[in-house]
């Protein structure tokens, strides 16, 4: 079996500039859990996730340092606070969205992206055809209604 069979192909996006409310909403309106960000020219630049939007309401712990001779030594990276600092302050989903995205064609079985999934720990999968463009989406519920339907 093919993705292509159980995807769904009205797919539910924003695009980069829009904003983190509108993100929310549309979540919030259409029950799901994740939505793909899409570029000016309709690829998936990102994913915005219902973590993504929970852990920009989240405290944001500072890095430890030691201070020796007036200098400051870092115990953990700096760049990683700025990173979640800028992250949290993000008005819009281009800024708000994982850029890492986990993607499959419409000709990938449906086993392989289970295993891509539990691999990756993802819970959706944005189905890209060969011109890198969104023509889906498949969810661990598609999956699992399909391998476990009566």
């Amino acid at each position: 079996m093919l993705i292509k069979e159980i995807m769904s192909t009205d797919v539910v996006t924003v695009s980069t500039g829009d904003s983190v409310e509108k993100c929310a909403k549309l979540l919030q309106e259409n029950d799901i859990s994740g939505l793909p960000v899409l570029d000016e020219s309709g690829k998936v630049a990102g994913m915005v996730t219902e973590g993504d939007l929970i852990r920009r309401a989240s405290r944001i712990k500072a890095p430890g340092y030691l201070e020796i001779l007036g200098g400051l030594i870092y115990l953990d990276s700096p760049k990683k606070f700025v990173d979640e600092l800028q992250r949290a302050m993000s008005l819009e989903a281009g800024q708000l969205m994982s850029t890492n995205v986990i993607s499959v064609g419409p000709e990938e079985s449906i086993e392989n992206a289970a295993t891509l999934m539990v691999n990756e720990g993802v819970n959706r999968l944005p189905v890209i055809d060969e011109d890198e463009k969104l023509v889906g989406i498949v969810s661990r519920r598609d999956i699992m209604k399909r391998l476990y339907s009566n």
